[in-house]
């Protein structure tokens, strides 16, 4: 879809034209996390009983949130079977780094708009998939060490015991109560059918993500580039707390970070601006699942709580440092697959699909 003169609309047209798009995009976000959760959350609840060892609950996390396309959900249901004993926390923190792999599907996907327009997507594409990596990464260090000497369960059940019983409080996300009135109106239209729920979806998706790059590229002024590069990704302390903040903010990582694609594709950001700010989204997501938690009362909840925010500190403090290895692999499957575009959908279905469901259905059979 090419919009034709954009640059002779006034400015304030152009700017209203991008806020429709932009809520057009949350709203499909919201959209596709309640198709998939239509699909799969029956299954989702059955599959997280099969976790049997580590590596399982690993890509049973992976498998169960790309399904439901949300690590909160995930997690809600992984800290109900934790609390009914039917999991031990051993098996339920690979679970949650599943769950933190199997939910940056969704930015991955968003990059799909800019497939396309080869050079966008060259851009897109690496700030999609370094948040991937990161996790990757950050597992194939973790893992191993919470199978062999459990650091993340021993510090995580140390502050749930410290906080039980402390309380806490809940907010509405915005983002929620600005897209679930639209959003329940069109789940009544297409009559509780995820799977026409989803086709719309990605329709919208498409179409706002569509409009919002090209009316990017139409209001981008070199002043609107310095307040993006001085003010918020000026430097990688900024891009962090930016993600943070945002994240803690609409409570979903996916937002934040698929947010950051198009404007990587638009030029506006650099891969190693998204990176910092991808690292402070991964730990923005636990903040609200921390206070609910602190709400409920629960060891048990608070256990899986804080085991996530210790798996996403730990990660952040291994590879920020080495931070030119998740980059540098981000920019190189980018380039790869910007030259030959099949390969970024094969990527993504082995990735979040294909190596999970060949787990789980070998962990099933042996």
């Amino acid at each position: 879809m090419k919009l034709p003169d954009l640059k002779k609309l006034p400015a304030g047209v152009r700017i209203l034209i991008f806020a429709a798009a932009l809520y057009l995009f949350l709203l499909s976000i919201t959209l596709l996390g309640d198709g998939f959760k239509g699909l799969g959350e029956p299954f989702v609840r059955t599959l997280l009983s099969f976790t049997a060892s580590p590596v399982a609950g690993l890509f049973i996390g992976i498998l169960a949130t790309t399904l439901v396309q949300s690590s909160s959900c995930t997690t809600s249901l992984v800290v109900g079977l934790v609390a009914s004993g039917t999991l031990g926390i051993e098996h339920a923190i690979p679970i949650i780094m599943g769950a933190n792999i199997g939910t940056t599907v969704t930015n991955t996907l968003v990059s799909f708009a800019h497939v396309t327009r080869r050079q966008e997507f060259t851009r897109a594409f690496p700030a999609a998939v370094v948040h991937d990596i990161f996790n990757i990464l950050s597992v194939s260090v973790l893992l191993p060490l919470e199978v062999a000497f459990h650091p993340l369960a021993r510090i995580s059940g140390v502050l749930a015991r410290l906080f039980t019983g402390v309380g806490g409080f809940t907010f509405a996300s915005p983002l929620k109560l600005a897209t679930e009135p639209v959003a329940g109106a069109l789940a009544g239209l297409v009559r509780g059918q995820p799977v026409l729920m989803l086709v719309l979806a990605i329709v919208l998706l498409f179409v706002a993500l569509r409009f919002i790059v090209d009316m990017m590229r139409s209001l981008v002024s070199r002043r609107l580039e310095l307040v993006v590069d001085k003010y918020l990704f000026g430097n990688a302390a900024k891009a962090f707390l930016v993600g943070l903040f945002f994240t803690a903010l609409v409570q979903s990582s996916s937002v934040t970070l698929s947010i950051a694609v198009p404007m990587a594709g638009a030029g506006l950001l650099t891969l190693r601006q998204v990176f910092p700010y991808s690292l402070g989204a991964n730990i923005g997501t636990t903040v609200t699942a921390i206070l609910a938690a602190l709400v409920t009362g629960s060891t048990g909840a608070l256990h899986i709580a804080f085991a996530h925010l210790a798996f996403n500190f730990a990660g952040s403090l291994i590879w920020y440092p080495l931070k030119m290895v998740p980059i540098g692999l981000a920019g190189l499957l980018g380039g790869f697959c910007a030259r030959r575009r099949v390969w970024a959908l094969v990527y993504m279905i082995v990735l979040f699909f294909a190596i999970p469901l060949i787990v789980v259905i070998l962990i099933r059979r042996f």
